[in-house]
This record gives C-alpha cells, structure tokens and sequence, in this order.
C-alpha cells in the first residue's frame, strides 16, 4: 500500500477502504508518512468529500491511535457532554454537579482553552488548589464516590487528531464537515463514556456561524457515535450573543454557582435544563425528557447540586468554601462601567468581539504559552431585545491593566447595534437531533 496511490484515488472521486484509512492514519502518526503527503490527502477530502463509511473508518482510526479510556470500574451509564464552544460557555461548570446530584456518572476529560477565555480546566482553576492533573485510578474512584471527575486529555488520548489538526490548521482544511465532526467524535470515543450529549453551538460567536451547517454537523456526529455503538443526541443552540451574562473566567464560575444556587441567567439555566435532561435520559434515570428536567430542576431547589460541586472541587484539591462564598474567587483591582453611547433598543451583539474584548483584557490565550489572567473579564448589563438609555451601563469590565481596559471598552462598544424599534428575540434552542 503507497501513500501516492490513495492520494490520487481520493483526488480522483474514489472511496477509501477501512483498511486504507487505518493504513493512512497509523503511518502518519508514527511518523512513516510525511506532512507533505498527508497535507495533499487533506486537501483532495476537502475538495472531494467522504461519504458516511468513509467518515466512520476516519474517526474509529482516529480514536484507536491512542489510549482508549477503560471505564468499565465505574458502576451504571458513564455520559459525557461536549460543546464546540462559544462566548461565556461555562456550561460544564453547572451541568455536570446538575446531572451528577441526579445519580448519573459523570466521567470527563476537558483541555484549556486557545482563544478568548480559558476552557473548562482553566475556570475550574479559580478554585484555589483544584487540580486535574489526577491518576487514572483516582479519576474512576472519584466517579464511582461523587459521580463526578474531571480531568486533563491526556497526549495519548487520540493522538492522530492532535496532529492531524495541527496540518490542517496551516493549510486551510479545516473547514470540512466530515474532518470536523471525525475530529470532535474520536476523542469524545477514546474517552470511554457509553452516552455521549452534544452541544453545537451557531451564531456570530460560534465555529459553525451558518445555523444550516451546525445541523448538519449535529446530524454528523449523532450518526458517528450511533454507527460507534454509543448513545448520542445533539442539541444545536444559539451563539449570536454571549451565553449568560459573564464572559471571563471566575465570573463565569460565580455565574454558574449563581445559577446552581437558583439565581441564573434564563438562558444558561435553560441550556444546562436541555443538555442535562438528556444525558439523564440517556444514563436510564428517566423515561423521557420531561420527568428528566424535573430531577435536575430538583437539585437547584434542594442544593444537591450545590453541594454535588463542592463535593467534586475539594475531591480534587480545590477550596470548596468558594462554592458557598464567592467573594473568595480571584477579582480583579479595577471594575468600571461601559456606558452606552445612545439610546435605543439592543438590535445585535457582535459576540465574537465580545470574546475578543476578554482577550484583551488577559482572560484567554493567544498561544498556548501564553498565561492567562482568571480574574478579568465583562459581565453584561444588556442583551438583544433589550432597552437602554444614553449613558446607562452595557456592561461592567473588570480589569488589572487601565491601558487593556481602555482597549477592551472601545472594541466592545463597536460590537453592538442598536435600533429604534423593538426587536424580536430568536429561539434560543434551535432543535435537537436524535
């Protein structure tokens, strides 16, 4: 088998066998088959496509170059969730204490996050001690105790995506439904869980900005993990403005421990409702949906779910007391207003800008090197659909650097447009794909 002739076949419109692809992915992730050629295959499956199988074979050859997760000792249904990320997405944070205080098992990896705010290990971090960087042994004994771990992706766990991705982000082949979704669903695979929950996220602040391609992405990955013998359901929701109202890192957490206390923002509790009673349907607590949603809203009323997060950051080294008090997260010295230049009602919400204006505050990274600050960040005062007056607050930023600050508050400004007329509010939950 030759690296060349599968090249020119894809080139060409051919289909590539399992056997082929395996062969493709292994060689270059031993390092048998060079960039170059492996740039040249990206490039003719971008332009020609790959039909199901072919996707299947891609992302099992993907999941299978590496660890896959044995979780087999943790008791019941093992449910993931995962989120092509967006704008204030601290959802995990909420979710999983959520799910978890239901009685369903939640074992998942997360990484930091590249862009501008941290990802789910970096938040976590507010918590003074917590640590991810937990044994595989501690990571099962906590599931089968709490319900609940997380921890870092380990470099073994589907090692071909990581390279993989690296190539195509340099050679303009990223975009591509089915290396996107192989991508996302070999890791969600390697990672052990027997149901899988997903979140693909559209809008101006999403990867996927077209809400006609997070369907199809959606509808991509619910066959994978189907055809891959695990459960899986997609939820597509809107990213066309920040998630809630905090966009920074331990504004985030205090935002979802407000939210678990029964004080959230309306939309973040309806996404956590949405994903969560899914993944307790799917872990076998509930016949369907409905009486699934029910469990959860439960456990913000009686502080399971409170107590379920306090019980999985000290587990892991954190200081649970911020749970409960939350002046104790990391603040930042300045907290200022940015007042609206005009008056009228809240028409869009650039919401990419938004998550830039935290980068540039210091809350996210630029490269992975870079150290990222968990106390600044915005928490907005106004949404779309919203009405506000000339001078009144759009937003509260917080910040350690005047100069970052200045910056930030310029470029948030220009993010929003404001109208004359009262403006209709879109769905929120755009559909679920079963």
């Amino acid at each position: 088998m030759r690296m060349y002739d599968l090249i020119m076949k894809k080139r060409n419109g051919g289909k590539l066998a399992k056997e082929e692809i395996e062969y493709m992915v292994s060689g270059f992730t031993g390092g048998q088959i060079p960039d170059y050629q492996m740039s040249a295959m990206m490039m003719a499956i971008y332009f020609m496509g790959m039909d199901k199988e072919e996707t299947l074979h891609l992302t099992m050859a993907m999941a299978n170059s590496g660890d896959m997760l044995d979780l087999s000792q943790i008791d019941g249904i093992k449910v993931d969730k995962h989120s092509t990320g967006g704008v204030g997405d601290k959802t995990s944070l909420a979710l999983t204490p959520m799910v978890a205080a239901c009685g369903i098992r939640v074992a998942k990896m997360s990484g930091r996050g590249l862009g501008h705010t941290g990802g789910t290990i970096d938040k976590l971090e507010s918590f003074e001690g917590f640590s991810t960087g937990i044994s595989e042994r501690q990571f099962i004994d906590n599931v089968n105790k709490i319900g609940i771990a997380i921890m870092g992706q380990t470099a073994d766990l589907a090692p071909a995506d990581k390279k993989l991705y690296g190539l195509r982000d340099v050679t303009a082949t990223v975009d591509n439904m089915s290396l996107i979704a192989s991508s996302i669903m070999s890791k969600k695979l390697a990672s052990g869980a027997d149901a899988i929950v997903l979140d693909v996220k559209t809008g101006s602040g999403a990867f996927m900005k077209e809400e006609e391609d997070a369907f199809s992405l959606a509808k991509e990955m619910v066959e994978l993990g189907k055809n891959a013998g695990r459960k899986a359901v997609a939820v597509v929701s809107d990213m066309d403005q920040p998630l809630g109202y905090a966009v920074g890192n331990s504004l985030e957490v205090k935002e979802a421990i407000d939210t678990l206390k029964g004080n959230g923002p309306a939309d973040f509790l309806e996404l956590c409702l949405t994903l969560g009673s899914y993944m307790v349907e799917l872990g076998g607590l509930a016949a369907d949906e409905k009486e699934a949603r029910k469990m959860l809203e439960q456990t913000i009323a009686d502080g399971s779910a409170l107590k379920k997060l306090a019980q999985f950051i000290e587990a892991q080294g954190g200081d649970s007391k911020a749970v409960y008090d939350t002046d104790l997260l990391p603040k930042a010295e300045f907290i200022e207003e940015i007042a609206s230049p005009k008056e009228g009602y809240i028409e869009k919400i650039v919401c990419d800008e938004i998550g830039i204006c935290s980068l540039l505050l210091g809350g996210g990274r630029e490269t992975k090197e870079s150290d990222i600050d968990l106390s600044v960040g915005l928490v907005l005062e106004k949404k779309v659909g919203d009405y506000v007056k000339a001078g009144e607050p759009l937003a509260i930023i917080h910040g350690n650097n005047k100069d970052k600050m200045k910056a930030a508050k310029e470029r948030f400004i220009g993010a929003y447009s404001f109208s004359d007329s009262p403006v209709e509010k879109q769905p929120f939950i755009k559909g679920i794909i079963r």
